[in-house]
């Protein structure tokens, strides 16, 4: 009998030890400032030159690009690279994943990438320290440097859909693995957090690993609440045999 499929399902709170605040949870960033919404809504954002000026000043004070994998990320890497089969569903668009090591076609960012702009005139991308550099110069709000387009991060905002290939290819991927872990998601945001009952419904062993409870805990084959880089690696040591 081969190794199962581990299907690991990341959200905010994978990264907040990598420097990275999370949104809902009780210290995150939509507690703090429920107007931070506003900026990384798209109607708001297309619509409102100011809102964008914001928004690129919060880009520039989180610093997500100079982020770092933490344990947790280091130890997803490590099991596939010791030959078990794995495939990250994430919500995050920091890129850790890829950072630590995993192969960037095993890795579904069902919310797009942060380290990525792109044109909502005419879909070009660039890099987003290039486009953050021009902020630093002195342009508040930077165009499209090929067509004047607005420019925002190659991310999902609130009001836009997913990508309905990388959702598809995250739907069999719930429906085809053996061993699911949610980590660090409130398992709140749709259609994403639905891949969990997907995975259970399928007949996977569901694991969720959350500081708080989530909609998806009575399915759960097992939840751990221990913090997430500690607890993340000694769980997935048991499917590297």
């Amino acid at each position: 009998m081969g190794k199962p499929l581990v299907a690991v399902f990341s959200g905010a709170g994978m990264s907040t030890e990598s420097g990275i605040p999370d949104y809902r949870g009780p210290q995150g960033l939509w507690r703090r400032d429920p107007d931070a919404e506003k900026l990384v809504t798209y109607s708001f954002y297309m619509a409102d030159p100011e809102i964008r000026r914001r928004a690129w000043l919060m880009r520039a004070e989180v610093a997500a690009l100079g982020a770092r994998p933490n344990a947790a990320h280091l130890a997803v890497a490590e099991l596939e690279r010791a030959g078990t089969p794995v495939r990250v569903l994430t919500q995050n668009v920091d890129g850790l994943h890829q950072l630590a090591g995993m192969p960037a076609r095993k890795v579904f960012e069902l919310h797009g990438t942060a380290r990525s702009v792109v044109c909502t005139a005419c879909h070009e991308r660039s890099g987003m320290e290039e486009a953050l550099a021009r902020v630093a110069a002195g342009e508040p709000d930077p165009p499209c440097r090929r067509c004047g387009g607005i420019l925002k991060p190659a991310t999902v905002m609130f009001g836009q859909r997913l990508d309905p290939v990388v959702l598809g290819q995250a739907m069999a991927v719930a429906k085809g693995c053996q061993v699911f872990i949610a980590v660090g998601s409130t398992l709140q945001v749709q259609p994403a957090a639905s891949l969990a009952g997907t995975a259970a419904e399928a007949g996977a062993r569901l694991v969720i690993v959350n500081a708080q409870e989530t909609p998806y805990d009575p399915l759960a084959d097992e939840i751990v609440r221990e913090p997430i880089g500690t607890a993340l690696p000694a769980l997935l040591a048991r499917f590297a045999g």
